[in-house]
């Protein structure tokens, strides 16, 4: 049997789990192919089911990854957000947001989540793949599940009225409109913004309307107004977002987290060391 022609239908999905797992697209890439490495070097005439143990293979890889990329975390100047895509797939809810309130959860417990509530794995399944027996992984999805369940918006709005809301923040922070900003916001807003020390981002999380506010407001003193260009509109990670070009030539993504029809949080992502992907998909140059 080919090595390739098992693999190749089930990449799209493998590196979903892997970026899933992981948050960064590349680390994802690597793991994926370091499975089909051990794949190629597997006895694949014994293999029943290919697909049960390539996910294994790269859920076991994404593990051995998490126990060095929590390291690297805590060393991460500043806000640390999951790498920004646009690519969405049907059926999955899991938003920027609620790949945040995967951050803090064990490794196990995310894999576990992520294996049955995701991609639809029976916890014999998951079991196999993390190294557990079945209980152990219904406990363990359970306590993920209570943090995810908690992340996740009571009133969500409508596709249609997320863009528009995004539409209209972009506007407003951009024209330095504080009566449009504070219409948009939510009391208890917070900002998140990822530079990872090579692009200019606040380092800690910004908590509060009036605070974020002030803050666009002096972006807009400092910069001039509209002093961005857009260059896309749409979904990031599941959220109402955009991505622009700021006067300092920094590709910039905003993704926005809405609930009761006001924004709640604001995932700013400025390290271009993620969003090599989004320059690919939307380029650099406005639209």
């Amino acid at each position: 049997m080919n090595p390739a022609d098992a693999f190749d239908p089930l990449r799209p999905r493998l590196l979903r789990i892997a970026y899933r797992m992981l948050g960064i697209v590349a680390e994802a890439e690597d793991v994926v192919q370091e499975a089909y490495l051990r794949w190629h070097q597997t006895d694949r005439d014994a293999v029943r089911d290919a697909e049960a143990v390539l996910v294994r293979t790269v859920t076991r890889l994404c593990l051995d990854v998490l126990k060095s990329a929590r390291v690297r975390r805590e060393e991460y100047v500043g806000t640390w957000l999951p790498e920004p895509i646009i690519e969405t797939v049907e059926g999955d809810d899991l938003t920027l947001t609620l790949m945040m309130a995967l951050e803090r959860l064990s490794p196990l417990e995310r894999a576990a989540f992520l294996l049955h509530d995701v991609f639809g794995m029976d916890f014999e399944e998951v079991a196999k793949a993390i190294d557990r027996d079945p209980a152990a992984c219904r406990q363990l999805a359970s306590r993920a599940r209570a943090h995810v369940q908690e992340a996740r918006p009571r009133f969500p709005v409508t596709e249609a009225k997320g863009h528009e809301l995004a539409s209209a923040f972009h506007a407003a922070s951009r024209s330095g409109d504080t009566h449009a900003l504070q219409a948009l916001l939510a009391q208890d807003v917070v900002l998140y913004s990822d530079g990872g020390g090579k692009a200019k981002a606040v380092l800690n999380p910004i908590y509060g309307q009036a605070k974020i506010v002030r803050m666009l407001e002096a972006f807009v003193r400092r910069t001039g107004v509209n002093s961005s260009q857009l260059v896309y509109e749409g979904s990031i990670d599941g959220l109402p977002a955009f991505v622009t070009l700021e006067a300092d030539g920094t590709l910039q993504t905003t993704a926005l987290g809405i609930e009761d029809g006001r924004i709640v949080a604001l995932y700013i992502t400025r390290n271009p060391d993620k969003l090599m992907g989004i320059r690919r998909a939307v380029g650099g140059e406005p639209s």
